[in-house]
């Protein structure tokens, strides 16, 4: 999940304008020669200039880089030699001076040496998995990287593809067997097969996840391996300033309006490597054409009348590119149906709703009393220009339907949301407290802004109450906040995730000169001719903070809930905003001038009734013993082959 807070326009526009007369002189002083120069000096002079907290690039930062790459590419240490990691060393200390010169030098000599291993295991897996293993043979298994260290040679690197795919056979080996067992429980004259089968089958599948890995992996061109280098930069400044390329800027503003342009269709690779349709979304183009079904199976695609192309061997990644495309135009997929028949079936692309982001209400009724129940998945708004739904909008015609039921009170779920669009926040406060300020927005340079509700009066007065957990995160915190500094209602749940700062995204295009964009252009000809600048990609950056109305931060902390319920991940380590080292600190500015709701000694009622529940502990001792089984089986870090560990 990606935890996020993007800012209202009258902050960007002020963004905006200080990076263009603040900057444009000195991006065009430094020559570059190549896209990933121009990307590299951009991005390097925004964090330093626009950066809420911009961290010195030094030795320690060229170290923290050094690592991050290598933990990035190859986090389960199965593709480096320990050799390659000591001769590229000798730049562990000087990335931070190839940065301020301009120079990748060690990101190019990274990039060879990973497609030099990427070649040479992938002849491991196909070796490996056409032998039988010896089950018996009494080895271990680490589940845990950390606890790992690059190995020193050749044969140590073989020895550990084969205890991982062996450990991935083994595991399948006994998925499958379950399977039987439960096939010939609920139908008698099942037949099931051998033990020696089910294990040639589950290698068999091995073998097809396999060659999907690695044929991703393959795939994975040098700007995509740039980007992960331009992250291990980024992220060094903290966790929520990434570099996006155009085809992840566009991603991400699908993910935040809800909307995108296409068919409507959910796709799934099977073991096969064949491309089935797994579901199809309501009121899509796929769904009015009402051709497409569910299970069948992509065989070829066409846009509008052209050829098809027959997608056999393609990556679901490729086949999602190829039936995406304009508005208005056609696409024609090529199906096998379940019954053995094929179809042509032409689809006009058109917007596409994810409803499953938009707000949701419902009513429980329970003891003589409705009860409104509102779920929001994020905060979403126009980011992309397609979507016409706003979170804030969505909520308020939500709230309004309830109050026509005669709701006996309204509970806001926002657990496991996000985060999203800070105006929209604003807005959704106002429709429970009124006008009034909602949340303090601090920059580097110390200056605070107060973002406010202009809402007159509260839509609804009733009885409320707010749901978080520790996916809860930024904008959800800035709202459950508010509610809970203004007394208006009851926040429920367990602490939250503990993300307090506002996020800003810049286009890089608009510092690119117009030599470098020539130069660009000339190398992408190079190697096609009709080929096209999308640009050069974003960069999302912190450039504030932001505080509750009472004045305290919500980073790392969360919101403390005023009634506690456990959270099935809350005893896991790795979750929420303080298990980054690279996280802002917490701290606090001054309270804003608010009034409290007459709530409070209602709240501090509940509060004390739900802690004398008997049921309590109970409750608590159910719902986290997935939290207390992970946490568990991160302690154990090896893993005999043998079936109960399996």
């Amino acid at each position: 999940m990606k935890y996020k807070v993007l800012i209202p326009g009258i902050i960007v526009t002020a963004i905006i304008a200080f990076f263009s007369f603040r900057f444009m002189d000195t991006f065009s002083g430094t020559n570059a020669k190549n896209q990933h120069e121009v990307i590299l000096k951009t991005v390097i002079k925004i964090l330093e200039n626009g950066h809420y907290s911009p961290k010195e690039i030094n030795d320690s930062f060229s170290a923290q880089v050094f690592n991050k790459m290598f933990e990035s590419l190859d986090y389960e240490k199965k593709f480096f030699l320990q050799s390659d990691v000591d001769e590229l060393s000798k730049y562990k200390y000087q990335i931070d001076d190839q940065l301020k010169s301009n120079d990748i030098t060690f990101f190019n000599e990274l990039s060879q040496v990973f497609s030099k291993r990427l070649a040479q295991t992938e002849k491991y897996y196909q070796e490996i998995l056409n032998k039988n293993f010896d089950f018996n043979a009494g080895d271990e298994y680490e589940t845990d990287p950390e606890k790992l260290s690059f190995v020193k040679d050749e044969a140590a690197l073989k020895a550990r593809w084969n205890t991982n795919l062996k450990f991935r056979v083994l595991s399948k080996f006994y998925d499958l067997k379950k399977e039987q067992e439960t096939k010939k429980e609920e139908d008698k004259s099942y037949k099931v097969v051998s033990d020696n089968e089910l294990k040639k089958q589950a290698a068999e599948s091995i073998i097809k996840v396999q060659e999907r890995y690695f044929r991703r992996l393959k795939k994975f061109n040098d700007n995509e391996r740039f980007a992960i280098f331009m992250n291990s930069i980024t992220e060094g400044n903290d966790p929520h300033t990434t570099f996006m390329q155009p085809t992840d800027k566009k991603k991400f503003d699908e993910l935040m309006s809800g909307s995108f342009i296409g068919i409507g269709a959910t796709l799934q690779q099977q073991d096969d490597g064949r491309v089935k349709i797994t579901s199809i979304v309501t009121g899509s183009p796929a769904w009015k054409q009402g051709s497409l079904k569910t299970d069948d199976i992509i065989e070829k695609v066409a846009q509008d009348e052209q050829t098809p192309v027959e997608v056999e061997g393609y990556d679901i990644e490729d086949i999602i590119k190829m039936i995406r495309g304009e508005e208005g135009t056609t696409v024609k997929l090529t199906v096998a149906k379940p019954d053995g028949s094929r179809q042509v079936i032409p689809i006009i692309r058109g917007k596409v709703d994810l409803e499953n982001v938009f707000a949701k209400s419902s009513i429980i009724k329970e003891d003589g009393k409705k009860i409104g129940y509102i779920v929001l998945p994020e905060f979403y708004s126009n980011f992309n220009g397609i979507s016409e739904r706003k979170s804030s909008t969505d909520v308020e015609k939500e709230v309004a339907k309830l109050m026509d039921e005669g709701v006996d009170g309204i509970v806001l779920d926002l657990r496991n949301n996000g985060g999203g669009s800070l105006s929209d926040v604003v807005d959704i406060a106002g429709l429970f407290i009124g006008s009034g300020p909602v949340v303090q927005v601090k920059s580097s340079g110390n200056n605070t802004m107060t973002l406010r509700s202009k809402r007159p009066q509260p839509l609804y007065t009733g009885p409320l109450a707010v749901m978080i957990n520790s996916g809860s995160a930024s904008a959800s915190e800035i709202l459950a906040a508010a509610i809970q500094d203004y007394k208006r209602g009851v926040v429920i749940g367990s602490t939250s995730f503990g993300k307090g700062t506002v996020q800003k995204i810049i286009s890089l295009d608009q510092f690119v000169s117009s030599q470098d964009r020539r130069m660009i252009m000339e190398q992408l000809k190079q190697g096609k001719e009709d080929a096209e600048f999308d640009g050069i990609g974003s960069l999302k950056i912190t450039v504030q903070k932001f505080y509750r109305v009472n004045g305290g931060s919500t980073q790392l902390k969360g919101v403390e809930p005023d009634i506690y319920l456990p959270d099935a991940f809350e005893l896991i380590d790795d979750i929420g905003e303080k298990k980054d080292k690279n996280a802002l600190p917490w701290d606090k500015i001054s309270a804003a001038e608010y009034n409290t709701f007459s709530n409070g000694k209602g709240i501090s009622s509940l509060k004390s009734l739900s802690e004398k529940k008997s049921d309590r502990l109970c409750i608590i001792q159910v719902d986290t013993a997935d939290s207390r089984s992970a946490q568990g089986k991160k302690g154990k870090h090896q893993i005999p082959y043998e079936p109960p560990a399996i």
